[in-house]
């Protein structure tokens, strides 16, 4: 595995101080770490248009909608007879967190979902598999009959996002198909709030089994927000099964204002406050202003940051930013911990496009995580796991790193890493990445 940031060897494995164990034969039979997700497999199919046409096909600017397939159908005959379809991209957001999870670590990811039966060359399907990281592994899906899920992603001027869907048989994944071993054995479970739109669709209950099977074999769950639209029709729900289930929770400004209601002030510190009542760590993007982290760690094991101390809402909010995250139920005395970074070198003098750039934070902080447990599964003797932490950096730094993928993402058009980062910035200094 590759590990997070462009750091030296020595952080990784530093083996040659006496007090560590060395590495030995015996290491060679540690099982890789992955992470599993669960996705409605989708092709994205981005379009770049104007208000005026938004309006005209009464499409909700900045939401998610789903359409049925004939609507979708006319719809993308009419846009490929006028040349107006920029790309077609295997997506999904969990689909694009496992492929840049991957791409990223150098490791393995499972997706679990529904993939067409019969794949013919140049088909959705055909497209997905091509398009997506040869270590994503696709053996456990559901083979189904009839064709995958569409995702239109309206691009406006002003760089708004508003998607519509057609299912397919996105939503056809059978409890039959959420293998426990594979959950058990991972380092992490991702999904999304899409999967639990409908109560009475298949998908819905897989979910509900593959994040009950995690909790119970305390595997992390990370649920990515989705769209704030979909949070304010199920807010109850949602409120109770985060609060009850879900170990990280991963969305915009927007997405995280939904679960509370509108009256709640837009300060992304104390909705992060606020969530840590719910969760054991958010991540909160908010674009321009780059992003959050939140979370927890036991007194006994804060780290005070060496970089200058800062109070907006919250006075000396990123006093312990040098920590690592803890889940709040292994720490004897919890303490709630805050970071901020504004976007890597101010963010691409051109953003090519927007799509994306939040899941690829979230594969970031994804890939810390599995680091985190490889690691202890390499050498479970290191100082490294004096506590049971969620991940290997303190969350500052996994700030840093979530911010520069982001960055990558959004300075090509497509919402899918085609590489790793660089071994080495020639824009940083050595000393960025050593804290």
């Amino acid at each position: 595995m590759k590990f997070p940031g462009s750091r030296k060897t020595k952080h990784y494995f530093p083996v040659s101080e006496s007090s560590r164990i060395p590495l030995d034969s015996s290491l060679i039979d540690v099982e890789k770490s992955y992470i599993v997700g669960l996705d409605q497999l989708l092709v994205d199919i981005e379009v770049h248009v104007d208000d005026e046409f938004l309006s005209k096909h009464s499409i909700k600017k900045g939401e998610s909608q789903v359409f049925d397939d004939k609507f979708v159908d006319d719809l993308y005959a009419e846009l490929k007879s006028q040349g107006r379809i920029v790309g077609e991209f295997a997506g999904g957001s969990i689909g694009n967190t496992l492929h840049n999870y991957s791409v990223l670590s150098d490791g393995p990811s499972i997706a679990l979902g529904t993939v067409s039966e019969n794949i013919r060359v140049g088909d959705y399907a055909f497209k997905y598999i091509c398009t997506t990281s040869s270590k994503v592994d696709f053996s456990f899906l559901k083979p189904c009959d009839g064709p995958m899920g569409r995702a239109f992603c309206f691009v406006t001027p002003d760089g708004e996002r508003s998607f519509i869907l057609s299912k397919g048989i996105m939503n056809d994944l059978s409890e039959d198909f959420i293998p426990e071993e594979v959950i058990q054995n991972s380092s992490a479970l991702v999904m999304s709030t899409f999967l639990l739109r409908d109560e009475n669709s298949p998908i819905f209950s897989s979910a509900m089994r593959a994040i009950d099977l995690s909790n119970k074999h305390n595997v992390p769950v990370i649920l990515s927000l989705g769209t704030s639209s979909l949070i304010e029709s199920k807010r109850s729900f949602f409120q109770d099964i985060i609060k009850n289930k879900i170990n990280i929770l991963a969305g915009n400004l927007e997405e995280f204002h939904s679960l509370f209601d509108r009256e709640f002030e837009k300060d992304p510190l104390k909705i992060g406050e606020q969530m840590l009542d719910y969760t054991d760590l958010c991540l909160i993007t908010v674009g321009a202003r780059g992003l959050y982290l939140c979370g927890f760690v036991d007194e006994e094991f804060g780290r005070k940051t060496k970089d200058q101390i800062h109070s907006k809402s919250i006075s000396e909010y990123n006093k312990y930013e040098y920590s690592r995250a803890m889940l709040k139920k292994d720490c004897k005395s919890p303490i709630k911990i805050y970071t901020h970074i504004n976007p890597y070198m101010g963010g691409p003098q051109v953003i090519k496009n927007t799509n994306g750039a939040g899941d690829a934070a979230m594969s970031a902080l994804l890939h810390d995580i599995s680091a985190n447990d490889y690691h202890r599964k390499m050498v479970p003797s290191s100082p490294k796991h004096n506590a049971q932490y969620l991940t290997y950096s303190s969350i500052h730094q996994v700030s840093k790193y979530c911010n520069r993928v982001s960055f990558e993402v959004l300075s090509q058009n497509s919402p899918r890493l085609s590489k790793g980062l660089p071994q080495k910035e020639d824009s940083l200094e050595e000393s960025y990445w050593d804290k």
